[in-house]
């Protein structure tokens, strides 16, 4: 399954990627006509849409090679899928290079520790003659490049829609300042974070296990039907005046920060110019951040853990079925399914009075293409991506990230009620552009009824600001 979030910068490896034209400055404030699609015969092209240009014409890249430049891809990496899909992929691919006149290939160039600095230099040296579509990762190195001008504005280039279900519209709204956007991504499924549940424990405290799923369809799964849950399946089973059976074991870092988001606080906003603000003071925020202490210090099984136990012990205790709910990361899913006894369950995480609906707080990596280019090549680049990542004909609705749920959680609601929506709902997590704060040690792990969120708050107040001043200039 996907990556779970994280305040590292450290990448996670992703899709395979891929571009038309006018002429023009790096501002893209000129671009051909809107090519109009129509449908190929089916007995020439396959059944494929081909796409032409205003006077009918199909078009034509001219024989440029796109390269998506990452510092991912491994060079000796064999594709060993066989799958119907893959093949139809291939065929659709090969299809649509021939057909348009370009070529493309992903291909590491950089490296994760020089990736930031050679997207740098090579945009503010002018570029070259490639066709580059840069793979980059978010922080402050790539929240300068968007401040300073160094990243093409995508919403300038015609054949790109960006509200396509294709696209992850997290990313594009991360990497996006005064009405411009500076980065997308293609969706094939997207880490996140999720509550597992255990049947059995539901069960033996008279709660059925579908009523999770169906109040999740109601949007009726909210903050006080996690604690009403929790009430009832905490249980000091040998009377010795502490629990056995907790309602939830996890990570307080995971709990604190996903928790936060589901109420709509943000510890780092964005205002409409791209500037980094600081929203930890935001009521929202502190509405969420003291329900969870609240919540973590009543029902959650780190309250009767060994004084010795390892920084991981949440794992072993949920394992051991010593409590109800795990709220942790998507690609937990397969350890815990392969390694209890106990069927799981996977909900959303509950939301809080302030929204309207679940959340998945993700900050994902985007593609980029450098601002030096001028409006012809800009396009061409966009347009080539574009083609290349369609969905395959006749695979329109199959995801890889499905295929391989239903082979790991033990119910199929898991995928289809939840990570489903999951997938639906990103939002993004802007602290994830300022590695500089630390939201574990600057909150998190001294969150307590003697340190409260408000006290935290103010106390860190100058420090984030410094920082923020930092990344936004």
């Amino acid at each position: 399954m996907g990556g779970g979030t994280s305040q590292s910068n450290q990448p996670t490896s992703d899709q395979s990627t891929p571009n038309q034209s006018t002429p023009d400055s790096s501002t893209g404030s000129s671009t051909p006509e809107t090519p109009a699609a129509t449908e190929a015969p089916a007995d020439d092209l396959g059944g494929y849409t081909i796409r032409t240009d205003a006077n009918g014409n199909k078009i034509d890249l001219g024989g440029i090679h796109v390269t998506v430049r990452d510092w991912t891809t491994d060079p000796n990496a064999v594709n060993e899928d066989t799958s119907a899909y893959a093949e139809a992929r291939k065929q659709y691919q090969d299809w649509v290079q021939e057909t348009y006149n370009f070529t493309i290939e992903q291909k590491a160039i950089s490296t994760w520790e020089s990736a930031p600095e050679d997207f740098s230099n090579y945009v503010t040296e002018g570029g070259d003659d490639n066709y580059y579509l840069f793979y980059l990762y978010k922080g402050p190195a790539l929240q300068s490049a968007m401040k300073n001008g160094l990243m093409y504005d995508l919403s300038t280039l015609d054949c790109l829609d960006l509200s396509e279900g294709k696209w992850h519209d997290g990313v594009s709204e991360m990497f996006s300042a005064d009405g411009k956007v500076y980065g997308m991504r293609n969706n094939e499924g997207i880490g996140g974070r999720g509550v597992y549940f255990n049947k059995r424990i539901l069960k033996d405290a008279g709660i059925d296990p579908e009523d999770l799923y169906k109040w999740q369809e109601a949007g009726e799964w909210t903050w006080e039907k996690f604690e009403e849950v929790c009430a009832k399946v905490q249980k000091d089973v040998d009377n010795d005046g502490v629990a056995d059976i907790y309602g939830m074991a996890t990570r307080n870092t995971i709990w604190y920060e996903v928790i936060t988001h589901t109420n709509n606080g943000d510890f780092i906003g964005k205002d409409a110019n791209g500037t980094l603000v600081n929203s930890l003071e935001s009521s929202a925020t502190m509405e969420a951040l003291n329900w969870a202490l609240d919540i973590w210090d009543k029902y959650d099984a780190h309250l009767s853990y060994p004084e010795d136990a390892a920084w991981d012990y949440f794992l072993t205790a949920y394992k051991e079925g010593k409590g109800c709910f795990y709220p942790g990361e998507l690609w937990r899913a397969k350890d815990l399914m392969d390694s209890m006894e106990d069927e799981l369950g996977f909900v959303c995480f509950p939301k809080g009075p302030q929204a309207d609906d679940y959340v998945n707080p993700v900050a994902d990596d985007p593609f980029v293409i450098p601002a030096c280019y001028d409006a012809d090549k800009a396009w061409k680049i966009a347009f080539a991506f574009d083609v290349w990542t369609e969905p395959v004909p006749e695979f329109e609705d199959y995801a890889a990230w499905k295929v391989d749920g239903y082979n790991t959680f033990d119910d199929t609601e898991s995928v289809d009620s939840t990570v489903t929506l999951l997938m639906d709902r990103p939002k993004p997590t802007y602290n994830a552009l300022v590695s500089d704060i630390d939201l574990a040690e600057d909150i998190f792990y001294k969150l307590s009824k003697e340190n409260t969120p408000a006290q935290i708050a103010e106390a860190v107040k100058s420090q984030w600001q410094a920082k923020l001043d930092a990344v936004n200039k």
